[in-house]
């Protein structure tokens, strides 16, 4: 049973979808003492949510006429709109939030589906590992109704501490999601090169990690400020770091990769956005320069 019984204020929600996500979500509401009913396309995965004081429901309909708020998080947007769309008139005058993963256009076609009938609508961005669900760090944004977000932004609360407004757009939760995947990813690709260029030399990823984080944290995380200044400004100039400078730096990298006998195909794509913005005469600009060759790749 759940260690924090519900109170007479503790807002009602249903959970739609019990993978390891949705399953994290409908922990957390209990956990904060909401009545937390929940429906999988499996029922064997409602069972430890129930003896954790969960209500199972047999049915989508059931569970969508629980309460006031319903919580979605399935594999797709596409399973998304098989599960609910037969649901609509029964999720009219309810919130109804998505917390599965999608592109911004398929967020705007949910929201437009919801407004023909008449289902407050919010879209969501779970940028948290299942684990820290419910935690006072974890972040979720959401756009769509602001009317929907007001009344449930403490109940939505429960899910992460750092929850997130955005305003009424619906698909800026999927841009921020994949911006911020995509620093992951860049970040974690630049160490795995890293790791395997030290390693070459017989140093340990354990060993070379203190080096790893304090570069980040004294070099790379301060210039973030200056590299957003720049770019919202389009003001590129620079006497600290320029395109020409970091031209030869990559090149060197690459030349010292290959030695190794690494490969510096991670790499590659960056050296190539640099080289093609010296070409274009832009060699005395700062790195942020290069967004200009993402924005206007054949320009």
């Amino acid at each position: 049973m759940s260690t924090h019984p519900a109170s007479t204020t503790s807002t009602p929600v249903t959970v739609i979808g019990l993978g390891m996500m949705g399953t994290a979500l409908a922990h957390a509401f209990l956990s904060q003492g909401h009545p937390t009913t929940v429906w999988n396309r499996s029922p064997g995965k409602t069972e430890p949510l129930t003896a954790q004081g969960a209500t199972g429901a047999d049915t989508v309909g059931r569970a969508v006429s629980a309460g006031p708020l319903v919580v979605v998080c399935l594999s797709n947007a596409e399973a998304v709109h098989q599960v609910l769309e037969p649901e609509a008139e029964n999720l009219k005058g309810r919130v109804l939030v998505n917390l599965t993963s999608s592109t911004p256009e398929e967020a705007r076609t949910t929201a437009a589906w919801a407004q023909r009938h008449g289902i407050d609508y919010l879209d969501g961005a779970i940028m948290a590992i299942p684990p820290l669900v419910g935690q006072p760090q974890a972040l979720i944004f959401y756009g769509g109704s602001s009317g929907a977000y007001s009344a449930h932004e403490q109940t939505l609360r429960a899910l992460g501490g750092a929850t997130t407004y955005l305003g009424e757009d619906t698909g800026l939760p999927s841009i921020y999601d994949s911006a911020l995947l995509g620093i992951l990813w860049s970040t974690v690709a630049g160490n795995i090169h890293a790791l395997a260029l030290v390693g070459t030399e017989g140093v340990t990823a354990e060993a070379f990690l203190p080096y790893a984080t304090a570069w980040l944290n004294h070099v790379a995380v301060p210039y973030l400020p200056r590299l957003a200044q720049e770019v919202d400004r389009k003001e590129y100039a620079t006497e600290i770091s320029t395109l020409n400078v970091n031209r030869e730096a990559i090149a060197h990298l690459v030349s010292a990769s290959r030695s190794q006998g690494v490969s510096p195909e991670l790499l590659l794509p960056v050296q190539a956005l640099i080289e093609r913005r010296v070409a274009r005469g832009h060699g005395s600009d700062s790195l942020s320069s290069l967004i200009e060759e993402l924005r206007n790749p054949s320009a």
